[in-house]
């Protein structure tokens, strides 16, 4: 069993916090992880429909048979219980009283902030990071098998074919969680808007053509792109603010939080495939991208990534900001190093001035070196070199 990166700040802020809340997509460990963190605790899975039943016929009872607390494992299912937790909680001043484990930002994320305020703190966990694919011997031997399979933990753990495990992903993600949120009467036009969306990673988010590509309107795109975003299959990069005497692109761009599953959407079947596949660079990005983010969100930390763009078609895949400097990071899956990757790189640290003292190169080689200010970095340690140059 791997041991998760973010195991000693959830138990660390379960020793300050009330109760502490773990959201994150379905099968990426939040399950594991809560009961391997705290085994004394009771669990209590509201996925079952007994259980459930009783959650909700009677809420004051049912939270009632657990006063030290207890794991409430994908709590959004209950919402009837966050007011009654919110007594509970106001009523005894101990710390991690309630591990609170949810799949689905809709209604958790609701009753948190209405009920919950100021009781608990809230941590987000994706599926594998490099690191933790490293340490339990799971790394893929090549950077196309890494990118093809994706990070969800039941494909390495239990051994699974990667396509029929993201089929059976796919088809339960669409069945019961897109329709508990919103009601969509065609699933095959949701079905291609996830396709198009795969087919956009590391693009600029084009509702109006999105929707015109599976015949759906602007507002109908944009109610699903959060549906998406709240369930945790893709998220929205920004772009960063600064302009540096340069008008800039506003628009946010799309990436999916495992690479796996955009592979699927795509119809790629091997990773082979992937290794001649138009998007490969795309996908890539994507990878690292979710690396940099699992790198900060590990460490309780907001991702705080953004990218830069302006109107002469200068860009830089990632800012990261910390402190009072920021951080350029460019991508590129190719394995043999060009002269012209780094000219974007020196442009932009020149605009930036005193803003940033140097740059981050990563690529899908497997060399480490520096070349002036520009740090270059091989796929394989990327997470682990963004976390040294914060």
């Amino acid at each position: 069993m791997v041991r998760r990166e973010i195991t000693e700040v959830l138990k660390r802020y379960a020793g300050q916090f009330k109760a502490v809340a773990i959201t994150g997509p379905r099968q990426s460990g939040k399950t594991t992880l809560s009961r391997m963190a705290f085994p004394q605790k009771d669990y209590v899975s509201l996925e079952a429909p007994d259980v459930r039943m009783m959650a909700k016929s009677d809420p004051r009872h049912f939270i009632g048979r657990y006063p030290h607390g207890c794991i409430l494992d994908e709590a959004q299912r209950t919402p009837e219980l966050f007011s009654y937790l919110q007594g509970i909680l106001d009523a005894n001043m101990a710390p991690g009283q309630f591990v609170i484990t949810g799949s689905q930002q809709f209604g958790m994320m609701q009753e948190i902030t209405q009920s919950l305020a100021g009781r608990v703190v809230l941590l987000s966990l994706m599926p594998f990071s490099a690191a933790e694919l490293k340490l339990g011997g799971y790394f893929p031997e090549s950077l196309d098998a890494a990118v093809f399979t994706g990070c969800y933990p039941p494909v390495y753990d239990q051994h699974i074919d990667v396509v029929p495990w993201m089929n059976s992903y796919l088809a339960t993600y669409v069945e019961r969680d897109v329709r508990q949120v919103v009601n969509i009467r065609d699933v095959e036009h949701f079905q291609v808007f996830l396709r198009l969306c795969a087919g956009s990673v590391g693009q600029l988010f084009n509702a109006s053509r999105i929707g015109a590509d599976c015949g759906v309107n602007h507002g109908t795109v944009r109610n699903w792109l959060s549906v998406l975003k709240m369930s945790f299959v893709v998220f929205l990069l920004s772009p960063h603010h600064r302009n540096y005497r340069k008008r800039l692109v506003k628009t946010p761009k799309l990436y999916f939080w495992d690479t796996g599953v955009a592979a699927r959407l795509l119809g790629i079947e091997t990773a082979s495939q992937l290794a001649t596949h138009p998007l490969r660079g795309a996908l890539f990005e994507n990878w690292i991208m979710v690396e940099l983010h699992k790198s900060r969100l590990n460490r309780g930390l907001n991702p705080d990534l953004f990218f830069w763009r302006n109107n002469t078609g200068l860009e830089i895949d990632a800012i990261a900001t910390s402190a009072a400097k920021l951080l350029p990071i460019e991508i590129k899956s190719g394995a043999t190093i060009a002269t012209d990757w780094f000219a974007p790189i020196e442009r932009w640290l020149d605009l930036a001035g005193n803003e940033s003292k140097e740059a981050l190169l990563i690529y899908g080689g497997n060399e480490s070196f520096r070349r002036g200010r520009i740090r270059v970095v091989p796929w394989r340690l990327a997470a682990q070199v963004f976390g040294e140059s914060e």
